[in-house]
């Protein structure tokens, strides 16, 4: 641990869960360290202000969110160094995923600064298991791109992945995602909304069913999709590489990135040299 001036040691940071909606999910942990640290960094200081209300906790309390982050990092850093506790929470559940942390640990771990968590609620898993789906295997994909190839590339590899997908929605977008979602036809969903809260919901069933619940209706509130895994042999064939390879060519791609970049794209075990020459062979 480092060293303070004065001899003494350094402070250590704590990454505390808090509750996503029900606030009974809070830990006695969780309450001790928040009760206890000098400084609780947050991600909306009015929320957690609220939240410490309610839970009969004061403390000081800093605004640490995306837009300030790479700031705070070195102001934090130097309250740790001075001997400093500091507390990381973020809107709700777990900080780091998806929310403000991951840099602040990074540099704490780089400089030997000491840091701890107190485990708490997560709506990752939460949606996970209660989704009915298979959970030996899974993958978090966080928010998807919103337009573009970037989101085109992330949804054949959701189609192409034997895992459990994770995925966090807004409730506005959540129809359009399923809808490009369709092409898995009979794959099963999980579309979990308001997670531990009063009106908490959990709609199952393939794509096409799920979508038709939901088109007519004005969802509010968080909302988390699970998607179920690929079959294990249904990975891509060349023909779907290929074609894959020729939209790429048709964006301007050379015929020899295409057939690299399709390949990554698809995850698919077919040699970059089938590719190209049947790239070559139909044209562009």
């Amino acid at each position: 641990m480092d060293g303070v001036p004065g001899g003494g040691s350094a402070g250590t940071l704590h990454l505390v869960g808090t509750p996503i909606g029900n606030l009974e999910d809070i830990t006695e942990r969780a309450r001790r360290v928040l009760t206890s640290v000098d400084l609780i960094a947050a991600e909306d200081t009015r929320r957690t202000g609220r939240l410490l209300q309610s839970l009969g906790i004061s403390g000081r309390l800093l605004s640490f969110f995306e837009g300030n982050e790479r700031r705070r990092v070195p102001e934090l850093l130097a309250a740790l160094r001075a001997g400093k506790d500091v507390a990381v929470v973020s809107d709700a559940g777990m900080p780091g995923v998806s929310d403000p942390g991951y840099r602040l640990v990074a540099a704490c771990v780089e400089a030997g600064i000491e840091v701890d968590v107190a485990p708490g609620p997560s709506a990752v898993m939460a949606a996970l298991v209660i989704s009915g789906l298979p959970t030996d295997r899974f993958a978090f994909d966080g928010f998807l791109p919103r337009s573009g190839r970037a989101r085109a590339e992330r949804l054949r590899s959701i189609a192409h992945d034997p895992r459990t997908t994770v995925l966090f929605e807004s409730p506005r977008r959540v129809a359009g995602t399923l809808t490009d979602l369709l092409p898995l036809g009979e794959r099963r969903v999980a579309l979990v909304r308001e997670l531990t809260k009063l009106h908490q919901e959990v709609i199952r069933g393939p794509v096409g069913d799920v979508l038709a619940k939901i088109q007519d209706r004005e969802l509010k509130g968080e909302v988390v999709l699970v998607i179920e895994g690929a079959p294990e042999d249904d990975g891509p064939d060349v023909g779907e590489v290929v074609q894959v390879a020729r939209e790429l060519v048709a964006q301007g791609l050379g015929k020899r990135e295409a057939a690299r970049r399709a390949r990554a794209i698809t995850g698919a075990a077919v040699p970059l040299r089938e590719i190209y020459e049947r790239l070559m062979v139909t044209g562009p």
